[in-house]
């Protein structure tokens, strides 16, 4: 099945309408107005799949997740406090129903047990330049996909990271508050997913080198080959 991150529409950093509608939708249905309730399903539900999907990684998960979400919501709307905002809290809400989720499928446990401190960041492969206008060569929704698959072949505790950093736009602060990390460790992890869904998308969007530069990277390769194999024999004869 084809896993599809849908599209954000939101009007600015973090969320999918203002935070004072937030506010007012929350009011209203805390005094019983079921039609407010389902307006701020309405609102959020396609970011709050975006990130399910990207805890679970599989969709019919995410829509499970998804569906926890809203009724946990319906049962502990009394409990958001305004100490953060209305789209942060629903989101973590979202990817706590996740990772419960993902522990009933024996597929990880949290998103704190990466030691950042040890791992070393991706080394880049591909270092040719890009195209400037990668829409000259591909339609949008070719350019979409390329990068959907990216972004959806990350780790999980990369890609939930990327998706709500550089997708749904909360703040470094908002996103480790989410996730239940520092700001230091979600700023690792940020980076490695950039480098990570960079290196996948060049393979797509970079420029065919040209004959002089094939020739110098053959010319590079050929260099390599022939010191190695003239380093091992005389390591070989060094130890006779």
């Amino acid at each position: 099945m084809i896993r599809r991150l849908p599209q954000t529409g939101r009007t600015y950093a973090g969320a999918s309408c203002p935070a004072d509608d937030d506010l007012r939708l929350v009011e209203q249905a805390l005094a019983g107005d079921v039609r407010a309730f389902e307006e701020l399903v309405r609102k959020h539900e396609r970011r709050v799949f975006r990130v399910t999907l990207a805890v679970t990684g599989q969709q019919q998960d995410a829509e499970d997740a998804m569906q926890e979400t809203f009724l946990k919501l319906y049962r502990r709307i009394s409990d958001f406090r305004r100490e953060s905002r209305f789209a942060t809290w629903l989101t973590s809400i979202a990817v706590n129903e996740a990772l419960q989720l993902r522990r009933v499928r024996r597929r990880g446990d949290s998103f704190e047990e990466i030691n950042d401190e040890t791992l070393e960041l991706p080394v880049a492969q591909r270092k040719q330049e890009w195209y400037s206008n990668p829409e000259q060569r591909y339609a949008r929704t070719q350019i979409r996909a390329f990068v959907e698959e990216a972004v959806l072949s990350l780790e999980p505790q990369y890609r939930i990271v990327f998706v709500l950093r550089d997708i749904e736009g909360f703040s470094t602060e908002e996103a480790a508050e989410v996730l239940g990390i520092g700001a230091a460790a979600l700023k690792s992890r940020l980076l490695r997913a950039r480098l990570m869904v960079r290196e996948k998308l060049a393979a797509k969007f970079e420029k065919r080198p040209g004959l002089r530069a094939r020739l110098v990277q053959v010319g590079v390769i050929l260099r390599q080959s022939v010191a190695g194999r003239f380093g091992g024999a005389l390591r070989s004869n060094g130890d006779k």
